[in-house]
């Protein structure tokens, strides 16, 4: 696939936007153009997505935050979207207020979509990211064990990847590599005597 031509197309709504009144649209960060709210917030002890995609779930939201008069005030989508800042900012104080594991708990239970934003142990430990095997621990000639990150192509149906060798040591491959160019073991030795490439000691055993 070329990386233009899908950038283009997860531009989804926003593109299909521009395409229909010429006018892009303004920069909002994490949240969305179209639907509030939807976006990155802080609780107490780190950042938690909101990705309230309708009116039901947004009511269910109030709900949980305790925020009667938002949802009275801000029923339905359009006039969400018309009072952006006022309906994040009310939103924004109260996760404030407790842990981010205690929202996301609560979130679950009323079928509201929202995710934690991991750092990269936090991405790592994700119960999804072990389960999909996303670590690969590869054999290393200097370390008991390589961890590298698993290719993604490993779930391919017909040729799916798979763990194979370690990433090479600095002039692993060097002499294999040039006697495959032609030239000779002689030749070779002249280029690493003058220091032009260099070999791994380990490549000659």
């Amino acid at each position: 696939l070329s990386l233009f031509d899908v950038g283009l197309f997860a531009l989804a709504n926003l593109g299909e936007s521009y395409l229909l009144t010429g006018k892009p649209p303004k920069r909002l960060g994490n949240a969305h153009a179209q639907i509030v709210p939807y976006g990155a917030f802080p609780a107490a002890d780190g950042w938690l997505v909101l990705a309230v995609g309708n009116d039901e779930q947004f009511a269910r939201l109030c709900q949980v935050l305790d925020l009667p008069d938002l949802l009275a005030r801000f029923p339905t989508n359009a006039e969400r979207v018309e009072a952006r800042k006022e309906v994040v900012e009310a939103i924004s104080r109260v996760l404030k207020t407790q842990p981010r594991g205690h929202w996301l708990e609560r979130f679950r239970e009323k079928g509201i979509p929202a995710a934690p934003v991991n750092d990269l142990a936090e991405a790592f430990q994700d119960p999804q990211a072990q389960a999909r095997g996303a670590i690969w621990t590869l054999p290393h000639p200097f370390l008991e064990a390589l961890p590298t990150l698993a290719n993604p192509l490993r779930f391919l149906s017909r040729t799916p990847a798979s763990p194979s060798l370690p990433p090479p040591l600095l002039g692993e491959h060097t002499e294999a590599v040039l006697r495959e160019a032609g030239y000779t073991p002689e030749e070779v030795a002249r280029l690493v005597e003058k220091g032009v490439v260099r070999i791994q000691a380990n490549e000659r055993r």
